[in-house]
Formats: C-alpha cells, structure tokens, sequence
C-alpha cells in the first residue's frame, strides 16, 4: 500500500481505537500523534520555530515536522562532474553509491542547453534528478556508524535496514525554499566539503565548511532549475517525512523514488508495524470491553 495512503489509514484507526481503548491505552496511542518542532516558510520566509531537532524517540511511529535551516547558501553540483581546484572531490561516485554516474545512467550534464525540463535531454535517468548534498554521512564505512548517528538523528528508530554500517541518511526527503518557490529533493550524497557535520544537519549550528561562502547544501542542476537560482544562492531547507511531499517534478524518474516505488518510502515499515500495533490495541480494548473482535 502506497505510504501516503497507509497515513490516512493510520489516522483513521488511531480516531477508531481512541473510542474504545481505555485510558492507559489511550496515553500509548496519544505519543504517536504528530509532534510539530518549528514552523516554516508556506510562500517566502521561514517562520520563528524550534531551532534543532529533538533527539530520536523511542517511538518509532511519531512524526516529526522538523526545523528550519535559514539562509544557507547552496552551490550547485552534478553526478558526472569533475574535480576542479574549487572542488577537488570528482561526482562519478557518491558516498553511499560506487557506480553512482552509471546507476543514474549517465552524465547529469548541468548545461541548460543540454537539458530536458528538469533532466538531462541526452537519456532518461536512472534515479531522480532532483538530489541533494548535505556535509553529513552516518557511517564511517559499510560496517560502522558513527557514533552519535543514534543520537542525533530523529529518524534513527525508524530505520528499515538497522544492520551496522547502513546509512539511514540515503534518499531522505528535503523542503528547499528559494524566493518564495519550494522544491522538494533526496538526499544522495555528503557534502560540500565535509561529512561529520551533525550539529549543523541535526543541530542548530551554521555549516562549520567556511568554502565557497560557508555552503552548507549542494544542490542538483534539477533542483536550480527549478527554483530558478544560480550558484552560491541562500536558501533555507527541512527535512520531510515523504508522506507530506507532494507530487511534482520530482515525482516522476528514478529506480530510488518512492512516488514510483512505494516499498523504498523510508518509513514504510514503521508504518505498517504500526498498523499492527494499533489493530493490537484495538482488538485488546474490545476484549476488555467483552465486545467481538473485528477484522
């Protein structure tokens, strides 16, 4: 079942168990209600709100709205490109994805003469073109996290794949606002220029990179494109839960999106185990109640 059909599901049985469940139970299913952290931009600016995020919670079915990330600025980078004396690290690979030029199927050329809409003209790729760089990787290699990854990240106790070594950061959602236009992207890769930047990505401190003007985000030609910037552009950027994205330009190539792929929705799972936690609650209230058990 598609995830954002699975979050109206979930809303629906969580009205049905408040009206049978008793109150210990109802305290349970209440700390899985959506918990809003900060406010933030609906046309032009960002609006006061929390300043970081809140440590991971042991419930793994909350939802979070997370905070802000305020006029940052964002450079503009691309599967395929090159290293250059401002930016020595090539984009062949990214640092989840060895073959990540091939698996894309080709050269993101970022010349707007060589593109399509929001792709480039010369294939159809692979992943979608709508991806992001933060200065953040969870992993130090395919074997270990880093250390305060289960700490700082508020998606940790959702994680599908909790094996060592296997990021969670991978294809999660972004909100990008640029001059009251908003585009949505996954994250891919780490960067500029640094990857153990947490209290910047999960904390409230600026980027710690002070390169090309403190960049704080790389962004891809698909998603300047779209808001229209150039380079070196401040924006301000969340993250998202996938079941608030809307569809859209972003929606519509890639093996790794979840608008074509419901399974790869990084918070499926937790959905669906809560489907079973709440049926289990549920079915418990009726037995209480000495009522029959529906299905």
């Amino acid at each position: 079942m598609p995830s954002h059909s699975l979050t109206s599901l979930i809303a629906l049985t969580l009205s049905l168990v408040a009206v049978v469940v008793p109150t210990n139970v109802s305290a349970q299913v209440a700390r899985a209600k959506t918990i809003n952290t900060g406010g933030g931009p609906i046309v032009r600016t960002p609006t006061a709100g929390a300043t970081a995020v809140n440590a991971p919670r042991a419930n793994p079915f909350t939802e979070v709205r997370y905070p802000w990330r305020k006029h940052i600025t964002a450079t503009v980078f691309w599967i395929g490109e090159r290293p250059t004396p401002k930016n020595p690290t090539p984009n062949h690979a990214s640092s989840w994805d060895t073959q990540w030029q091939l698996n894309y199927g080709g050269y993101d050329n970022p010349d707007k003469n060589a593109r399509a809409g929001y792709r480039p003209a010369a294939f159809v790729p692979e992943l979608n073109p709508f991806y992001i760089a933060l200065p953040y990787n969870d992993c130090i290699n395919h074997a270990t996290h880093r250390p305060e990854a289960s700490k700082v990240i508020p998606w940790w106790h959702r994680r599908a794949d909790k094996r060592p070594g296997k990021t969670s950061c991978k294809g999660r959602w972004l909100q990008i606002v640029y001059n009251g236009k908003v585009c949505y992207a996954q994250w891919e890769d780490c960067g500029p220029f640094t990857t153990d930047d947490w209290e910047y990505v999960f904390g409230n401190k600026p980027p710690k990179n002070t390169k090309n003007d403190g960049a704080g985000i790389d962004v891809s030609p698909a998603v300047r494109d779209f808001l229209g910037m150039k380079s070196h552009a401040k924006v301000h950027w969340r993250f998202i839960d996938f079941s608030r994205v809307p569809r859209g330009p972003w929606s519509q190539y890639g093996k790794n999106n979840p608008f074509l792929n419901p399974k790869l929705d990084p918070d499926l799972k937790a959905k669906q185990d809560y489907m079973i936690y709440l049926r289990t609650m549920r079915d418990k209230a009726y037995q209480q109640k000495n009522l029959p058990t529906r299905r």
